[in-house]
């Protein structure tokens, strides 16, 4: 396909208007021999950008693997695969990641794919035990480098990176810098591309507030915030801790005290995780408890405010943290919760201090419940026949009918929580696309 239909093409199945000049930039040094390692705050586009020259620089598909993708978390390599999948006609793209059964890949693995998205232990796994012929791979993208090649992965990285001795083309993509990339890239004449300043037009739609708890133990304060918050109905809020134990302890306080709320951190299962940021977008659970696990590259929609109810322990998980709102020219409300005798770090500077008013009635529950449904992907199940089933055997109209995840053998779809038992009881023994599913109300 011409440059020309392209991009139109991209616009089209992405929903949007147009690509950004970073984007653009991108498309044009795919025309030219160089390296590329691109520096751009989070929220910025990055996916699409180094997306965009990869597909330019595809040949026709040839039953061999073209590019290698590798990306540190497991829900960055489903959002990368999931957008090059819409736009990369006549290409196979495979996403292979930890945290679940291999055997699925396998199968899918067996007819080579011209993309794989990957990250770097499971790619590794695959390699080793020969799934997946990487050799002829001409494009390596690492993104979120600054990840990807600290000490947690370098070992790996060096091992992937000795397998793919044809690679002709590197393109590194991160929202923070490291000093020195080592030495096993062996990258040939690298254009920087560095769009960092824009934090600082990110910084200023963003509202950075202090609160002040009475308590060293912050969470009637977290609580009290979270009543202030709410004016109708709360908006996504995620609340970042330093620790998997306190994530599990601020969630478990936030659900006794009637909060609609998920946990995410690195410990819990991959469908676990996969259901807490489906409920979290789709407006169910509309706060989110998590690590810095969720403050790098994830696509969350319409964050309204992020809560560090823990300091972040460096400047670029601060960075990370605050780049979860005020996305893509949007505003966002960032609060600092501070205990007694507790010093801010010298890299946070608040606006100014938010008080806390007593509000005990306001309601932070959402008006929407999460359906699972025991078929997804590998069943054939579309979200039309999702759609189609609650509509025709449930009897809600289309449009009360929210966001639809559909993942590989499960799918959730947002309804409205008033009226749940009525439909529960209309679809109960229904089939769907010919088969009978269990149905219940996640979580």
């Amino acid at each position: 396909m011409r440059e020309k239909e392209f991009l139109p093409f991209v616009s089209e199945r992405l929903g949007i208007e147009h690509i950004n000049p970073m984007q653009t930039r991108m498309m044009q040094l795919a025309s030219e021999p160089h390296d590329i390692i691109l520096l751009s705050p989070t929220g910025s586009g990055k996916t699409l950008a180094f997306t965009l020259p990869v597909l330019k620089l595809l040949r026709p598909s040839t039953g061999r693997v073209q590019c290698v993708i590798v990306a540190p978390s497991r829900e960055l390599v489903m959002q990368i695969a999931s957008i090059i999948r819409e736009i990369a006609r006549g290409f196979k793209v495979t996403a292979v990641y930890g945290g679940h059964g291999v055997d699925d890949e396998v199968k899918t693995l067996s007819v080579t794919p011209d993309i794989i998205v990957a990250t770097p232990g499971r790619l590794l796994d695959h390699i080793k035990r020969g799934n997946i012929d990487v050799l002829p791979t001409r494009i390596l993208v690492l993104d979120e480098f600054d990840k990807s090649l600290e000490l947690g992965f370098e070992t790996e990285m060096k091992k992937i990176v000795s397998r793919l001795k044809n690679i002709s083309r590197y393109i590194l993509t991160s929202a923070t810098d490291i000093p020195l990339l080592p030495e096993f890239l062996n990258l040939k004449n690298p254009v920087r591309l560095n769009y960092l300043d824009e934090n600082i037009d990110l910084r200023n739609r963003q509202r950075v507030k202090r609160v002040n708890s009475n308590g060293r133990d912050k969470l009637d304060a977290l609580l009290s915030l979270l009543r202030n918050l709410c004016n109708e109905q709360l908006e996504r809020t995620i609340i970042f801790v330093n620790h998997r134990e306190s994530a599990e302890r601020v969630a478990d306080f936030l659900v006794r005290s009637g909060v609609d709320c998920r946990l995410y951190h690195g410990a819990l299962e991959q469908r676990e995780r996969e259901k807490a940021l489906a409920m979290f977008n789709n407006g169910s659970s509309p706060v989110l408890v998590a690590t810095d696990l969720a403050s790098r590259g994830l696509d969350i929609e319409g964050v309204k405010q992020v809560i560090h109810y823990h300091q972040p322990l460096t400047v670029e998980a601060y960075t990370h943290r605050n780049g979860r709102t005020a996305r893509m020219d949007k505003e966002g409300d960032i609060y600092l919760l501070v205990g007694p005798d507790e010093e801010l770090k010298p890299f946070i500077n608040p606006d100014d201090t938010f008080s806390c008013s007593d509000m005990p009635d306001a309601s932070l529950r959402s008006p929407l419940k999460t359906l699972y449904i025991s078929a997804g992907r590998k069943e054939k199940l579309s979200r039309g026949d999702i759609v189609g089933f609650l509509v025709q055997e449930g009897g809600l109209d289309a449009g009360d009918i929210g966001k639809i995840n559909v993942f590989d053998h499960y799918s959730l779809v947002a309804v409205p929580k008033k009226g749940i038992k009525t439909l529960l009881e209309k679809i109960a023994n229904r089939k769907i696309k010919g088969e009978k599913r269990k149905i219940a109300v996640a979580g």
